[in-house]
């Protein structure tokens, strides 16, 4: 898994947790508004006025819907059905709740539009608008803005034909102690909404500096490659490793130990680090693995159907890179550098160990052995590069076409039959270079 993956993943996991969270608080705060409505109503209701018992029926029918709508949607988040297109028709099933509950208020009361924020569901507004701050999207955010503000608007411009002439004491009723508990029990849950969203930042906040961490820690041990699926929780899976076919490379200064001794620690350094560098530059495009450096070498792994032809290509990048090297260190007044690189392919076990605190990830077998073999071959056989032929079959390669010489077969510990190989970039002599 990428880290391109892996973060998409994670934001999924989020979107879902935000929206189980957004249906359990649309689920409370229609209680709520249930529980303080049934409070401000209580008590003798002989004398109300017809037109306010239907604003209470027309209240409590959009507090049953709005405790279904959460309902709804607590479902699809628990099971697994909700889909990202699904959080727009919400915000709008949010907006519309408040604002269908206003104009029919205005509707039956007969208030004209300038008294809209009289109404006491237009004091939703913290609460929607902290619904969508918890989703993190600034899209969402301004459509949920422009939604209920464009719906405030229209009904505040709004004016009914008829004024009704108990339009003074229809207003006193909405500025009395019931309609008022409603608003307060409505900041409140606006509130706490927002401090849902203040909490619920803070986690994923916490969250992503601890999985930069981790991912930070793996890739100090590890390739870089791996540690998204570490940190993704396959620490498992790669410590139980497992049997597959890899291309393993060594590359291998020449003369290196030579060339060090008496050398000021400061230009050793140097030298391995500009050396690590460049192999950094050739594997990291042809999707190669750097396994391990070992002092003056480097161990290189490829797996996948396009293992060989990306080892093969890794190849060519190398001598690309390194001998531009040493044409910069030739017009230094340096001797440039000479290196060997054997390579082949075959079964190995790869896998992680280690724990927590120091993982290591290992490949061995037979396979190993025997690209270490191809690179000792270089100093002998006046090649600076060392291929199996098992290598070129899988690349699919055409030897005398790319540059490759048929070399002897050579003999392994352990097989009944020689080892056919094939060499590229002869060098001058047999000889061991120095570097310089």
């Amino acid at each position: 898994m990428t880290a391109h993956s892996l973060d998409n993943a994670l934001l999924r996991k989020a979107e879902i947790e935000v929206e189980r969270l957004v249906a359990l608080l649309r689920i409370g705060v229609a209680l709520c508004l249930l529980a303080a409505f049934l409070l401000a109503v209580r008590g003798d209701t002989q004398d109300v006025p017809d037109y306010l018992r239907l604003q209470w029926v027309l209240a409590l029918a959009t507090m049953i819907s709005y405790f279904l709508l959460g309902i709804g949607a607590l479902w699809l988040a628990t099971s697994g059905r909700f889909r990202g297109w699904m959080v727009w028709p919400a915000v709008t099933l949010d907006c519309l709740f408040m604002l269908a509950n206003t104009w029919a208020g205005l509707v039956n009361t007969g208030l004209p539009g300038e008294l809209t924020f009289l109404l006491p569901p237009t004091w939703l507004v913290p609460v929607i608008m902290a619904f969508a701050v918890l989703r993190f999207n600034p899209y969402l955010q301004a459509y949920c803005v422009a939604l209920t503000v464009g719906g405030l608007g229209y009904m505040t411009l709004w004016q009914p034909e008829v004024i009704s002439p108990h339009i003074v004491d229809r207003v006193q009723s909405l500025v009395m102690l019931p309609p008022n508990v409603v608003r307060i029990m409505m900041i409140t849950l606006g509130g706490v909404v927002l401090v849902a969203a203040a909490y619920r930042t803070r986690k994923l906040l916490q969250r992503s500096i601890v999985d930069a961490q981790a991912r930070a820690n793996l890739t100090r041990y590890l390739p870089a490659q791996l540690a998204d699926r570490l940190a993704d929780g396959g620490l498992n899976e790669l410590r139980q490793g497992k049997q597959q076919p890899m291309v393993v490379m060594f590359v291998d200064i020449r003369g290196f130990t030579q060339w060090s001794e008496g050398r000021a620690p400061e230009e050793v350094v140097d030298y391995i680090g500009e050396f690590r560098r460049r192999v950094h530059m050739a594997v990291k495009p042809s999707g190669g693995i750097i396994d391990k450096f070992i002092g003056d070498a480097a161990m290189i792994l490829f797996s996948g159907d396009k293992a060989a032809r990306e080892a093969l290509t890794c190849v060519d990048a190398l001598v690309a890179e390194l001998s531009a090297w040493g044409e910069l260190r030739r017009s230094e007044g340096r001797n440039p550098v000479r290196v060997g690189i054997g390579l082949h392919l075959g079964e190995v076990f790869s896998g992680v160990v280690g724990d927590a605190e120091r993982l290591e990830y290992t490949v061995f077998g037979d396979t190993v052995n025997t690209a270490a073999r191809m690179e000792e071959l270089t100093k002998t056989v006046g090649f600076g590069v060392v291929a199996s032929a098992a290598v070129l079959e899988v690349a699919a390669a055409e030897p005398a076409r790319e540059g490759w010489t048929v070399l002897p077969a050579v003999h392994l510990r352990g097989r009944s039959s020689g080892l056919e190989i094939f060499g590229r970039e002869a060098l001058p002599g047999k000889s061991e270079s120095q570097v310089g």
